[in-house]
């Protein structure tokens, strides 16, 4: 199965430091649902995986994060794109819960529900925390310079990024990546 694993806010939305809480406040970024399609299109599986700590701390309820996800299902699918699942953490930080990413247990759970081992599938994200997470499940690591990160689109990187981390400006650039190393042909060793 090809399989890749996503951030929400940050990597494919508009994130915010109030939270994004309402349907309206949850706008894609530009090209982000373009490029998921395009992964679509080339047989990968798309899963979001994302702390979603505004339900923990009371600021919106598990209705409205639907209604969220229900305007990017139909936004995605206007452009031909799919969302396979989204698993998210709903705990503030004070639960000390293992789905919180930097930890690893959303990621655990969708290798469970997928019935696949995640070593060396791609992840993205727009911050460390995602990429630890991914990191620790065994998933290759892919920084998207905007949310959080788009501060190092002119140089530099946050520091701790685990090891292979690979930058990419945008979503669209890290679905080029994804596509044309999946189009070269696999080198075997005589």
């Amino acid at each position: 199965m090809k399989l890749v694993i996503l951030d929400r806010d940050g990597t494919i939305n508009s994130d915010s430091d109030d939270f994004v809480k309402t349907p309206d406040e949850w706008m894609p970024l530009p090209g982000s649902l373009e490029a998921i399609a395009r992964l679509n299109h080339a047989g990968w599986h798309v899963v979001i995986a994302s702390n979603q700590s505004g339900l923990g701390r009371g600021l919106f309820d598990v209705a409205s994060l639907n209604a969220m996800h229900a305007k990017m299902h139909k936004m995605l699918s206007a452009v031909g794109g799919r969302i396979d699942a989204v698993f998210y953490c709903p705990h503030s930080p004070e639960e000390s819960c293992n789905c919180r990413k930097p930890l690893p247990g959303l990621f655990e759970q969708i290798g469970m529900r997928f019935g696949v081992p995640l070593k060396g599938v791609p992840t993205a994200g727009d911050s460390l925390r995602d990429l630890q997470a991914g990191a620790a499940a065994g998933c290759e690591p892919h920084l998207i310079l905007t949310g959080k990160s788009a501060q190092y689109r002119n140089g530099g990187q946050p520091d701790g990024l685990p090891e292979g981390t690979r930058l990419h400006p945008d979503l669209g650039a890290f679905v080029d990546f994804i596509l044309e190393r999946s189009a070269q042909p696999l080198q075997v060793a005589l």
